[in-house]
């Protein structure tokens, strides 16, 4: 792919996130996700010839690729920093857009799929989520926690934040970001030992 291009493929990508983190998936076109991107449609299909379901596929894994980005960063210094970065990223995404725009791989995950299939953007958000989980069980058994419990417990930190995050956006607050910042973090210290 010519230099050039990348750019918009990614402006794309990015901007359908954006869009799906406000709207959902249902209720958001290729359409307006190539306008909220300001793309052209046609450029659109040219990168995403599957249409919608491959560029919402992308999105998710952007998301995913972006946020653990983050959280590989972060969790060098270990578990609650990384918890702390985590919860942080969403913070700024809900305050920045006036609680209007949640977690893309979520809006996703929520979604209801054909009878008897998973859409490829579901499975996108089962691996995003999943390595997420992945990330912070390891940070946490590097850090003292027994394997089984830092499975666990990274699993209810991805659900918990997840979860906080859509209350945040119905309240029109991060009150609720703040008790699970501080009931998490209790956790990985009992955990950890730290």
């Amino acid at each position: 792919m010519p230099k050039s291009s990348t750019p918009s493929r990614e402006r794309i990508v990015a901007g359908a996130a954006d869009m799906i983190s406000r709207r959902g998936l249902s209720a958001t076109s290729i359409r307006e996700m190539a306008k909220h991107a300001k793309a052209p449609l046609g450029s659109t299909y040219h990168y995403f010839p599957e249409g919608k379901q491959q560029l919402a596929t992308e999105a998710v894994r952007f998301t995913g690729e972006w946020v653990a980005g983050s959280l590989r960063k972060e969790l060098e210094a270990g578990p609650t920093e990384g918890l702390r970065a985590f919860l942080a990223l969403w913070r700024r995404i809900v305050v920045e857009s006036d609680f209007h725009a949640g977690c893309p791989v979520l809006a996703v995950a929520i979604e209801e799929p054909p009878a008897g299939e998973v859409p490829p953007a579901l499975a996108a958000a089962a691996e995003v989520f999943e390595q997420w989980e992945t990330l912070l069980a390891d940070s946490l058994r590097e850090h003292g926690a027994e394997a089984g419990q830092a499975a666990q417990l990274a699993t209810l930190v991805v659900a918990a934040v997840e979860g906080t995050v859509a209350m945040c956006r119905a309240k029109r607050s991060t009150e609720p970001l703040d008790r699970t910042a501080e009931q998490l973090e209790a956790l990985i210290s009992g955990a950890t030992g730290n």
